[in-house]
């Protein structure tokens, strides 16, 4: 495999994934695909946007034409798709955009995968990146493994459920290469400060309110986003063809125990004393369908592949604060929405 697309490349985990690609795989090209939404950032890959085996692709994975196009003029080789509208709360306010973007999106580049592959799939693969979610919710006990029968309760989660399906049915039907990865909730350098973390270290920053749904007490299994570029690694690599593949950091908080490490954390960083931020933290109605608990069951993709996390809770933490705090300019940018100017500075006249 030598031309390599990646959808959603600007994006959180997707630009954790192009780097290391980039870098550790100077024979593939690497086709970066993203929107530009608004949690598509180009700075996030400030530092491989020069290299040769790099490039970057603007464009909807929901425009059917331009996708068609896209694969009949580059004949990528594989794909490893990451696009996704990803929030919850913004599935809540704005459904059908998770059902064109996450179900309509993955079906248009499946179908463009399929025209240009169909005369020999092998040496092919499509890479599905999905999440835990479309599990539903656990209550005390238990863990989510592959077989878990889906129950998803938002529109986030429903849509990405679809998208599972799909995958595998273009697998059983049309015999196309492809794999699935359900991962835990990320964490971790360059993340969108709408998601829990990030929000609360910037809230924290400027002395906002700690908005913390019900009681606090949803629990969530944690994973550095740099261990899951890696399991993205292998599982292309590696996993077997027609698997699904889970994700997971051994890792669970309840919210409101997470947002208490924060807020010791960050108030330790910046001088505070103990427990200072404390105060902001303000309790708010509960989200509707709010999931109780995630919890990820990995023995497969450790058993088989070899994979499991390599940073500790209490390292990742620690190192995911210390970049915000040390990368308040980043913040900035993409909290006043001037990060959306990097495009046009970049990219007008190549």
């Amino acid at each position: 495999m030598e031309k390599i697309l990646i959808t959603g490349g600007a994006g959180f985990i997707g630009s954790h994934v192009v780097r290391l690609f980039v870098n550790k795989y100077p024979h593939y090209q690497i086709y970066n695909l993203d929107k530009l939404t608004y949690a598509g950032n180009l700075e996030n890959l400030k530092d491989v946007e020069n290299k040769p085996n790099y490039h970057f692709i603007k464009g909807d994975i929901v425009d059917t034409n331009f996708i068609n196009q896209l694969f009949e003029k580059h004949q990528f080789d594989a794909v490893i798709h990451l696009a996704a509208e990803s929030h919850v709360d913004r599935s809540i306010h704005a459904p059908m955009d998770f059902i064109y973007t996450n179900i309509v999106g993955t079906a248009n580049l499946l179908n463009a995968a399929k025209n240009i592959w169909a005369e020999n799939m092998e040496g092919h693969r499509f890479y599905h990146i999905s999440t835990d979610e479309v599990y539903g919710s656990l209550g005390n006990e238990g863990v989510f493994v592959e077989t878990t029968p889906y129950s998803p309760h938002s529109p986030y989660s429903a849509s990405k459920a679809s998208s599972d399906h799909l995958v595998r049915a273009y697998h059983d039907t049309f015999g196309m290469p492809n794999v699935i990865s359900n991962c835990s909730n990320n964490y971790g350098p360059n993340q969108f400060p709408e998601k829990l973390i990030p929000l609360f270290i910037n809230n924290i920053l400027h002395k906002k309110p700690l908005p913390v749904y019900g009681k606090g007490l949803n629990v969530r299994d944690w994973l550095y986003v740099e261990d899951h570029a890696k399991a993205i690694d292998t599982i292309f690599h590696n996993g077997k063809s027609g698997e699904t593949y889970n994700v997971g950091g051994n890792n669970e908080w309840a919210n409101i125990d997470l947002i208490k490490k924060l807020i010791e954390i960050v108030d330790e960083q910046l001088g505070n004393p103990q427990g200072t931020s404390l105060s902001l933290i303000t309790y708010v109605k509960d989200r509707a369908g709010h999931d109780l608990r995630y919890a990820i069951d990995a023995t497969k993709l450790r058993t088989t592949l070899g994979w499991e996390p390599t940073i500790k809770f209490a390292e990742g933490f620690y190192l995911t604060v210390k970049w915000y705090l040390n990368n308040q300019e980043w913040l900035q940018h993409v909290t006043s929405g001037d990060y959306q100017k990097y495009y046009e500075e970049m990219y007008a006249n190549r």
